[in-house]
């Protein structure tokens, strides 16, 4: 799970290989009813409840084990971490592709470019009135001064909800040969640059809107680079917008950036039987961060859909809907393959698809059961998901409430996989154990662990290794997993209710 406003440090391309990802439609014996174990026909709703039944029976954390160990072998044998572009992901994806074509789904890779952007300098400082250093962190990608920096005079956007988005942020023609002041906050910092630039600013100081740590901005493409930009703190802005206000202002900029491009991919794997303009698509990020193997993040996710799928192949021949199972890669630097993935499909495509699952971290050692607020009743943060995203959350809280499991919501925040399906209107739910964040105390009483520590204490670290696994809470998400493939697979009335 990535970092929620990290400095990402890489971007995506147009996709080297854009291989298939939708395959033929169903063959009729794909279309047929499935039948129980007595031979008798049954309405969907019977398929789809003896199926999940089947699917949660079979498929268990412990068996799913093996596959983390298997990551966390390839891990080891690659420089202890499995991130995108390196070659400990390129063996994870070829470990993933070869176990669920044995299985017999119809797999391929797709093939896309990765950016990354490396610091080369960085520096920012007050020429006058009042010299001085500031905190001075370049964006990735951001565009390079020319040797020996750039001084000029700062002008300050309009600080309201939206500071720094729009053209009437900047006063007509007070920026041209300026560097704009702009506080953090509403969009994007590629958008703030463009509009920075729009209005004839020849660079960019972000500050920021809370805390104490300066601005780590990320314009996540290089072609979104046409100033130099850095970040700042809260408290240094301030003082700068408070000097600008009162006289001129001048700062001395100092940034290089190098982007260097990787190739990377994520797997999919569908059943070759069901509807194919009825998907039902589920989704775990395989890459981990550069600082650890990343085996509760995300192997734990990546794992459990290994599991459930080949259980799934094994008696789920007979499917009303197709389903479709992908591994994502560049997750951590910014939701990259899900995004290049969606972006790659048609109008139809996407509206073939008639749901999406992400399960990312689903076995912290410190775990809460986290269910993804689909319909906004938390009233935190995002709102809700897309129309059917409340009944997702609605068929796992009810198979969660079933075994007796305390269970929480927990917002859209944008943090993983979801986000680009819900930014295309497709309806999203799916389980998280939880992150960098701190268990309460009602979650302790209700579900066990430890009050005040975080639910994952090795989150992007070097420990996020094998023994960093929660092993109750994989086998109860994994249970979540083969309850929600066995429903709609069969059975997608759900959904509208």
């Amino acid at each position: 799970m990535r970092v929620l406003r990290n400095r990402t440090t890489a971007s995506l391309l147009s996709a080297v290989v854009a291989a298939p990802v939708l395959f033929a439609a169903a063959s009729p014996a794909g279309a047929q009813d499935a039948a129980r174990p007595d031979g008798h026909r049954t309405a969907p709703a019977d398929k789809a409840q003896w199926l999940a039944a089947k699917l949660v029976k079979k498929s268990t954390g412990k068996s799913a084990y093996r596959h983390l160990e298997k990551l966390q072998q390839i891990a080891d044998a690659h420089g202890g971490n499995r991130a995108a572009g390196t070659p400990g992901h390129q063996a994870s994806t070829r470990y993933v592709y070869d176990r669920l074509k044995k299985a017999g789904y119809k797999v391929t890779y797709q093939n896309f470019t990765l950016y990354k952007s490396r610091t080369l300098r960085e520096s920012a400082s007050v020429l006058s009135p009042e010299p001085r250093k500031l905190s001075g962190r370049a964006f990735a990608f951001s565009k390079s001064t020319p040797q020996g920096g750039l001084q000029a005079p700062v002008a300050a956007a309009r600080v309201d909800t939206t500071p720094g988005c729009e053209a009437d942020d900047y006063t007509s023609d007070t920026f041209t040969g300026k560097i704009a002041l702009v506080k953090r906050g509403a969009c994007t910092f590629a958008e703030k640059e463009a509009a920075a630039t729009k209005a004839g600013a020849v660079g960019l100081v972000v500050y920021n809107h809370s805390g104490d740590q300066p601005v780590e901005g990320d314009l996540e493409h290089p072609r979104n680079a046409h100033i130099p930009a850095v970040g700042i703190t809260k408290a240094e802005g301030e003082k700068l917008a408070g000097q600008v206000a009162g006289g001129e202002v001048r700062l001395s900029l100092d940034v290089a950036t190098k982007t260097v491009s990787h190739k990377t991919r994520n797997v999919i794997a569908e059943t070759r039987g069901g509807r194919a303009d009825r998907v039902v698509a589920l989704g775990a990020h395989l890459d981990s961060v550069p600082e650890g193997p990343g085996i509760n993040d995300n192997g734990s996710g990546s794992a459990g859909l290994i599991e459930v799928a080949e259980k799934l192949a094994k008696g789920g021949k007979k499917l009303a809907h197709k389903v479709r199972f992908g591994w994502w890669s560049a997750e951590e630097v910014g939701l990259l393959g899900s995004d290049h993935y969606v972006k790659s499909l048609s109008a139809q495509q996407k509206k073939n698809i008639k749901l999406y699952l992400n399960f990312d971290m689903i076995a912290s050692p410190n775990a809460a059961e986290f269910v993804y607020d689909g319909d906004d009743s938390d009233k935190t943060g995002a709102g809700a998901g897309p129309a059917g995203s409340a009944q997702i959350e609605k068929l796992i809280n009810g198979f969660l409430d079933k075994k007796k499991v305390p269970h929480w919501g927990t917002d859209f925040d944008g943090r993983s996989d979801y986000g680009p399906f819900i930014d295309a209107g497709i309806p999203a739910g799916g389980t998280f154990t939880g992150a960098e964040g701190l268990k309460t105390a009602e979650q302790a009483a209700k579900a066990g662990g430890e009050a005040g520590r975080p639910y994952d204490p090795n989150y992007h670290a070097k420990g996020d290794d094998i023994t960093n696994i929660n092993r109750k809470a994989f086998d109860l998400n994994i249970d979540v997993i083969a309850n929600a493939v066995g429903t709609y697979a069969q059975d997608l009335s759900s959904l509208r209710h």
